[in-house]
């Protein structure tokens, strides 16, 4: 039976209780279930500063933790399954349910609820925290600190519209890997602002492109498109804002930019991209 590595946790010494009688390691366990404390966590390839980061964990994710060693966390992110390893300083206890999300694209931690106050830290969108009161304009947070409230949303609130939030990244730095408004990749702005509308979607382009929607017919002139629709390439990912437009995460500029599809098609094709693979409406 083929696994994916990017989904599996599974090493020759160690896998998910789960996966018993599924693949072979030394000895199997259910993990410890943790959350990310730290802004952003860097997910790695490898227990190393200097091995390929895949993704980021953001504030308030949960996690499962399978190992640790010499500072590094064996984990899988609970929201889209991927597996890698998390420096154990950015995770912590359970803690209190959270009870929102951040909705804007960025917000600040101060002591106390006042602006003037020095920021201690940030909190990228989706980031997930548990709220206990609030005082004014702000919300106090189970882990200390206050938040700006109209930044936050309910747990549960739906954004209407998931491409209004992928304009909020334009000339966002390109960053492999990435899923915040610091640097972002083309997967991680698809993957980001689609969970900002409830709808969940898998890390990486290839899982995107065979998970996502319906595809629809790839057109010679790319007629017929709608706001929303997910334009895939081998390797790339986009949304149409209109039937001629679109916005992405690229390395061309590395930048979140806006430009023709026609213009941008003509372009990729002539890399290792390729053509369109496919187009698919939500």
């Amino acid at each position: 039976m083929s696994f994916d590595r990017r989904t599996t946790p599974a090493r020759s010494d160690l896998a998910d209780e789960r996966l018993r009688g599924q693949v072979e390691a030394a000895r199997y366990t259910t993990g410890t279930e943790r959350r990310v404390t730290a802004n952003i966590a860097p997910l790695h390839r490898l227990p190393s500063r200097e091995a390929p980061v895949d993704t980021q964990a953001i504030f308030g994710e949960a996690v499962t933790v399978y190992d640790e060693h010499e500072g590094w966390a064996w984990v899988q992110l609970r929201d889209d399954g991927y597996v890698g390893y998390l420096p154990s300083a950015a995770l912590g206890e359970p803690g209190p349910a959270p009870t929102h999300r951040v909705a804007a694209i960025r917000t600040f931690i101060y002591p106390g609820p006042n602006l003037k106050l020095p920021c201690q830290d940030f909190l990228t969108l989706n980031s997930r925290l548990a709220v206990t009161g609030t005082e004014g304009d702000y919300a106090r947070l189970a882990d200390g600190g206050w938040v700006y409230a109209p930044h936050l949303a309910p747990l549960d609130a739906r954004e209407p519209d998931y491409v209004s939030v992928a304009e909020r990244f334009l000339h966002t730095p390109y960053l492999w890997g990435g899923r915040t408004s610091l640097g972002i990749d083309c997967s991680g702005l698809a993957q980001t602002v689609l969970a900002a509308a409830g709808i969940k979607a898998p890390r990486d382009t290839d899982m995107q492109e065979r998970e996502l929607g319906s595809a629809i017919e790839v057109t010679p002139d790319l007629k017929g498109l709608r706001r929303g629709d997910l334009v895939f390439w081998k390797g790339h990912v986009g949304l149409m804002m209109d039937e001629t437009t679109f916005i992405h995460a690229t390395g061309h500029s590395m930048t979140v930019m806006i430009e023709p599809l026609a213009v941008a098609e003509d372009r990729i094709r002539r890399t290792s991209y390729g053509p369109i693979s496919s187009i698919k409406r939500l």
